[in-house]
């Protein structure tokens, strides 16, 4: 009799122990000005273009020294078989890569001129492989998922007439049999509607508003 009770408090107790929010949000970096962007579509993300401008100029101080002033110009997502529209635009070098089965992007990271754009663009898969575009100067981020097992689910930020200017991600699960039933929770990754106000659906709510 004293064993099950102290079973049944055990898992009483197992019960009421918080459950941590599976899904995260890594805050927007660089200047942040211009019209804000948020990448959706049903299901798991399975393609990525990004386009970089290369403006290489010289200057002279003294002596003629060589300057790179690359930034991402654009970028689009394929969400299963559809991209979504391009966020920015397509000008200069488009570098893309397309995910295998059970791929997905895991980490995204890079640099950024606080004063203009986002220099420099990473995003790594959980097969390890990676698509870079632009060139390494200036200030670095690097964004995870906070929980093991999420993968990225969204982009968003702010663009202006010739860039990126600041960009976020957003981490969460995917529901490969339910994706289609629900564009929110192929959207964001099953979020719970009522209970992910306080991380990701609230700050991307507030901050983004998708462009359709």
């Amino acid at each position: 009799m004293f064993l099950i009770l102290v079973v049944t408090m055990f898992l009483a107790g197992c019960l009421a122990l918080p459950i941590k929010d599976p899904y995260s949000y890594s805050s927007e970096v660089g200047q942040g000005l211009g019209t804000p962007f948020s990448s959706y579509g049903e299901g798991r993300i399975t393609g990525v273009r990004v386009w970089e401008t290369n403006n290489n100029y010289y200057y002279y101080y003294y002596y003629y020294n060589y300057n790179s002033n690359n930034y991402i110009s654009g970028l689009q997502l394929r969400y299963g078989s559809n991209w979504s529209p391009v966020f920015g635009g397509e000008g200069g070098l488009k570098q893309e890569i397309e995910l295998f089965n059970d791929e997905a992007i895991v980490e995204v990271s890079g640099k950024y001129n606080p004063a203009d754009y986002i220099c420099y663009l990473v995003l790594t898969t959980n097969m390890g492989r990676t698509l870079s575009a632009g060139m390494p100067n200036q200030v670095s981020f690097n964004f995870y998922p906070d929980n093991m097992g999420n993968e990225l689910r969204l982009l968003s930020g702010r663009i202006n007439g010739a860039g990126i200017t600041s960009i976020g991600a957003h981490w969460g699960l995917v529901d490969m049999e339910g994706a289609g039933n629900s564009s929110i929770g192929a959207h964001w990754g099953l979020l719970d509607m009522e209970g992910a106000g306080n991380s990701t659906l609230e700050t991307a709510l507030e901050t983004v508003t998708p462009i359709f």
